[in-house]
Order: structure tokens, then sequence, then C-alpha cells
């Protein structure tokens, strides 16, 4: 069942969006060739915990760190560890804070600098995603229209779009429904209302779309080896339009 969130809800959810918005942006100075995704791991649970919120990621369904560290080729779900950024890389992190009982999710993909052209228009086209899906999640359109928009910008430049793994709804818990699609066709799937809490985060990937998953059961790669990024927001929908939570005041 679809949890529509009240005034006083979405007032904690900005909250704790604005924990992981800050744990980004501390996050992003980081990533520099040479540092380990265990010591980014170390990191965002520190700046977390300081802000007295707790990583919605570590233990759930047993994942066993705070954030996801996706490289290159790995789309999702990937596990910090020994792994050392080099240049050239890009690398997607993820990020949940779970705070007065509610959570907050975002993921973006960063380069480690200097990064082929080619990958830094992937990257451009993968945001621009994000956004024009964030512009259709307004009460009263289907999630067909959030999908197809999606769908659209990242076919239009020739990049896959991931079908195995999807958005959600959150709030209370940290996976809630509905799924959110970011394929498909204008005018179909469920209404979206103003109430709707929903975690926008296109895979867009720079060859075939289709995933593998490694032997670890978590970290999900592109079939074909391409780079894949992700950008995430955790979206409300209100009655004066989409409303994006983990973001910094101000920005």
């Amino acid at each position: 069942m679809i949890k529509l969130k009240s005034q006083r809800e979405l007032a904690i959810m900005r909250e704790a969006g604005a924990i992981v918005a800050g744990c980004h942006a501390v996050l992003k100075d980081y990533v520099k060739p040479g540092i380990s995704t265990a010591e980014l791991d170390q990191v965002a649970e520190n700046f977390l915990r300081q802000k007295g919120a707790t990583p919605s990621f570590k233990g759930y369904r047993g994942f066993p760190a705070s954030i996801c560290t996706s490289i290159n080729d790995v789309v999702c779900h990937g596990i910090p560890g020994s792994q050392l950024l080099q240049p050239g890389d890009v690398i997607s992190i993820d990020i949940g804070a779970y705070y007065k009982g509610y959570h907050g999710d975002s993921a973006w993909t960063y380069a480690v600098e200097p990064v082929d052209p080619k990958i830094a228009h992937l990257m451009a086209i993968g945001e621009e995603c994000l956004y024009a899906g964030i512009a259709q999640a307004v009460d009263g359109n289907r999630m067909g229209d959030l999908a197809h928009a999606v769908q659209s910008v990242a076919e239009g430049h020739g990049y896959g779009v991931v079908r195995d793994f999807v958005g959600h709804g959150i709030g209370r818990d940290l996976h809630e429904p509905p799924e959110v699609y970011h394929a498909g066709e204008p005018n179909t799937g469920i209404r979206l209302t103003a109430g709707m809490v929903l975690c926008i985060e296109p895979m867009i990937t720079m060859g075939d779309w289709r995933v593998t998953m490694d032997p670890d059961g978590w970290t999900v790669r592109t079939r074909d080896g391409s780079i894949a990024v992700q950008f995430e927001h955790t979206v409300a929908i209100t009655d004066q339009g989409p409303e994006i939570l983990t973001q910094l005041p101000g920005d």
C-alpha cells in the first residue's frame, strides 16, 4: 500500500534529506586518485552519525557497509573495500540516512579527474535524465509519464536505461511502494498523488542496458562492460509541484 506523507512527516524527511545532501557535499571532496572506497565509507558513516542519523544501508538485508560505491561498469550496490580510485574513473555513491524514524536517499556520480569527454557527456545526460523524471513527478500524472521522460532523454543520446533495478517509495521504510520506473510509455501506470515521496534514480549506461550480478549477491554490472552512471533524489509530490528533499537549503 502506498503511504501518503503528512506535512509533519515531510518536515522530518526534509531534515533527513538535508543530512544526505550534506554527506554528498563532504564526500565529493574526497573523490580523488588513491583513496579507497572503504575510506569513503568511513567518512560517510562518521558524518551521518555526527548529525544524529544512522546509515540506512548498513545491515539492510545484510549489506555490510554504510554507502554503495559503484565504479565504472558497476551500475549499483557496489560494496566499499580496498579498491583505490584511479584517474579517469567514475564512481556512483549512494547514501541513505535514517533520522527521527524516516529515511532520505540519494545517489550521485562523480568523476575522478581527468575523465574522458565521452564519459563526462554520459554523466551530464544522466543528470538530465533525473531532472526530466522529477519534472513529471506532478500530482495527476502517471508513472509512465515519468518513466518515458527519462527514457526519451537517455535513448535520444544513444544511451541505455537499466530496467532491472528501479526507484521506490520511501518514508518510515527505506523501500516502500510504489516502484518507480525509468522506462515506459506515457499515460500508463499508477496515478501520481500529492503526499507520495519517491526515490527517482535512473541508471544510465554508455552501451547496452542489460546487467549481471557478481557472486557477492550485491554488485550489479553492465553485461557488456560499458560505463554506467546513477543520479538519484528523494522527491515529494506536492500540490505546488515536485519538491526535492535531498538537497541543502538554498541549492
